[in-house]
């Protein structure tokens, strides 16, 4: 017989009958290596543990001050070693136009969370088979922050001495940051390698890229990154070196999904492709495809008949 395709609202796509990870081995693993159609209760859930577990992890990692200032000093020389010491001038440059590092405070507060939760909501609506390993990446991605959290405490510029780096939060007093002002008692402030929101904001715009259709999106997609790098240096919450170790947690991630499912996120199937009710042995009938669960599910398309 001639092969399947089938055919879904965005165009003809190969019948994927099977994912990729079923090949990686029987029973029980196999199952859970196979894409599914993700349940809402269930990533809401999820979700909101996953958040709570890591901010518990990462503000219960001890705050080692006399540490964090001098991993400071050093990483401070060291770019200045490699001719990327800019951040201070950078920052000195942004504060003085009040209507842009006020905006870059709100940026810095807001943008981490209300886009990547925002990237995982179109995820789960409109690609539902890649949805649980693009998760995994960013869970993997944070997960191995948390060790770099522990292991190498780093003192943001803002915080260091001997420098004139200014915490812009406080110097105009806005809600930016939960390291300053009323709110530093809240959260860890000597966790600043390696940078999440370089992690995640660079997560959420190669998925914007990868998967989005409208060329306008795409270039949106990959902007979005490249202003929170301008932003985390500008409000004095990061050195260049902490966005290259939100990067090296990210392709962690990454490595995780594509050994995990086979395959990088984005070349799994778009959608779960239907299951198919068993039939008895012999009764010479096709086994009939369970309905859609989702409006958008592939429908496999009439095919001619073979030799």
């Amino acid at each position: 017989m001639g092969d399947a395709t089938v055919t879904t609202r965005e165009g003809p796509e190969e019948a994927v009958p099977h994912s990729v990870a079923e090949r990686a081995g029987p029973g029980l693993l196999r199952r859970l290596r196979t894409p599914r159609r993700p349940r809402l209760w269930f990533e809401i859930l999820l979700i909101a543990m996953s958040y709570w577990t890591y901010s518990l992890i990462r503000n219960a990692v001890p705050e080692q001050r006399a540490e964090a200032l001098r991993n400071a000093d050093w990483l401070w020389r060291l770019e200045h070693s490699l001719g990327i010491a800019v951040e201070e001038s950078v920052n000195h440059a942004v504060n003085g136009v009040t209507w842009l590092i006020v905006g870059m405070n709100y940026y810095y507060a807001t943008l981490h969370f209300v886009v990547t939760i925002a990237v995982l909501v179109w995820l789960y609506r409109r690609h539902s088979g890649r949805y649980a390993a693009t998760r995994l990446v960013l869970f993997a991605t944070t997960g191995v922050a948390l060790v770099g959290y522990y292991l190498y405490p780093l003192a943001p510029p803002r915080l260091m001495t001997n420098t004139g780096f200014i915490d812009t939060v406080l110097a105009h007093d806005t809600w930016g940051s939960m390291a300053s002002g009323d709110l530093k008692n809240m959260s860890n402030q000597y966790a600043a390698m390696p940078s999440m929101h370089i992690g995640w904001s660079v997560w959420s715009g190669l998925t914007i890229f990868a998967l989005a259709r409208t060329p306008w999106v795409k270039v949106l997609g990959l902007l979005y990154p490249a202003a929170t790098l301008v932003v985390i240096v500008a409000t004095a919450n990061h050195f260049w070196l902490d966005a290259v170790g939100g990067l090296v947690c990210l392709a962690f991630g990454y490595g995780v999904a594509r050994l995990w499912y086979g395959a990088l996120p984005y070349r799994l199937p778009r959608v779960v492709p239907a299951r198919t009710r068993a039939v008895s042995p012999g009764a010479g009938a096709r086994p009939a495809p369970v309905a859609a669960e989702e409006e958008n599910q592939p429908v496999p398309a009439r095919t001619s008949p073979g030799p």
